[in-house]
């Protein structure tokens, strides 16, 4: 069966003051925070759309929002960071889209999206998502987007709870001729 959902494209634009209902609906929803450790109260919600609103230096890492096209709204959330992993410097990445916009390709197409942001930075050679083990959606992006599986191994996010996640790594260097 078909999905009856139109597809529909998405592109980001740098996160806004006026994005705070956005991440509300994003992080403070259970449904959404499933995989996650469960949804953040407002005090935190507020902190995290405190820390997006600020850009560090260039190449720190950027938060988005996600906007549905043709229509325009604010869909879902990308972003990458840099992160200390294995013993070096990388970006990590991740992203939410709400409920009513999911299973359109929004996300896949925003992910592509801010890692061809990252890789303009030319910063780090590798991108790491992290997506929990039983998240089947956010794994299916990572392979399609041509992350290599390394392995799932316990992981502690938010601090105080463990999860099962799988380290999925992408090459930021420059395809050859670019």
């Amino acid at each position: 069966m078909s999905d009856p959902r139109p597809a529909t494209g998405a592109r980001i634009e740098p996160w806004r003051e006026d994005d705070l209902e956005l991440l509300q609906q994003l992080v403070g929803d259970p449904a959404m925070m499933e995989h996650l450790g469960g949804p953040e109260s407002p005090e935190q919600i507020a902190g995290r759309h405190a820390r997006y609103l600020q850009q560090g230096p260039p190449g720190a890492g950027r938060m988005f929002r996600i906007v549905d096209e043709p229509g325009g709204a604010a869909a879902g959330s990308v972003g990458y960071w840099e992160r200390a992993w294995r013993g070096g410097e990388v970006y990590e990445i991740g992203w939410a889209v709400a409920p009513a916009f999911q299973g359109r390709g929004l996300a896949r197409t925003a992910t592509a999206l801010a890692i061809g942001a990252a890789r303009a930075e030319r910063r780090h050679r590798w991108l790491h998502a992290f997506p929990s083990a039983g998240n089947p959606p956010s794994n299916a992006i990572c392979r399609r987007l041509g992350f290599t599986l390394l392995e799932e191994l316990p992981f502690e996010y938010p601090p105080g709870h463990v999860m099962q996640c799988n380290d999925w790594r992408l090459d930021l260097r420059p395809a050859p001729g670019q």
